[in-house]
């Protein structure tokens, strides 16, 4: 019994270094030979961060491009989903209620045409991105808000769309916070 008593101390002593000490350096140590030195890929605007690019942020007025819908209320300290399934009814009331929103607020659409993304929250509740299509569906109300022309919004847009890694895997995507910057700054 000491014989497996002592070695479970020492694999727990292992473990512990090699999890604790170890491998947090080692990760560390490759974030500090990115460009951000592991502290985020800051977005600043006139020598002032206003967020982060790996990070989505909530824009409520109407003159603004909306992301995802987020469980966690955009806080990346406790990042996760709401962990409820597609037939749960606090789920799919809440999902309810964000389509009624954006269909209030963007009335020149129909409802078979909101892009899933902007009524469902992610799976870590902080996807900075949405398709080009959920930014393409808000220009008329961007548009109207703003009095600027839908096919200038829509240049903007294309602008910012970022097509998949290596042109292979995964879908475009528009970083919401970098367009409505580019929009603060269209005339």
């Amino acid at each position: 019994m000491k014989t497996h008593v002592f070695s479970a101390i020492r694999l727990t002593v292992v473990l512990l270094v090699v999890c604790c000490i170890v491998y947090p350096a080692f990760i560390w140590g490759i974030a500090y030979f990115t460009p951000s030195h592991g502290k985020g890929d800051t977005v600043e605007v006139n020598g002032k961060t206003v967020g982060y690019t790996l990070i989505g942020q909530s824009f409520t007025q109407d003159k603004y491009f909306n992301g995802r819908p987020s469980a966690v209320g955009y806080n990346a300290a406790g990042s996760g989903g709401s962990n409820k399934g597609p037939t749960n009814p606090e789920y799919l009331t809440s999902v309810q209620v964000a389509i009624d929103t954006f269909l209030i607020k963007n009335s020149a659409v129909k409802r078979a045409d909101i892009p899933v993304e902007l009524v469902t929250a992610s799976a870590s509740g902080l996807d900075p991105d949405i398709s080009p299509e959920a930014a393409y569906v808000q220009v008329p109300r961007i548009a109207n808000v703003r009095g600027i022309s839908e096919d200038k919004l829509k240049a903007l847009v294309a602008q910012h769309i970022q097509g998949p890694l290596f042109g292979l895997f995964g879908p475009s995507k528009v970083n919401v916070l970098q367009l409505n910057i580019s929009l603060d700054h269209t005339k």
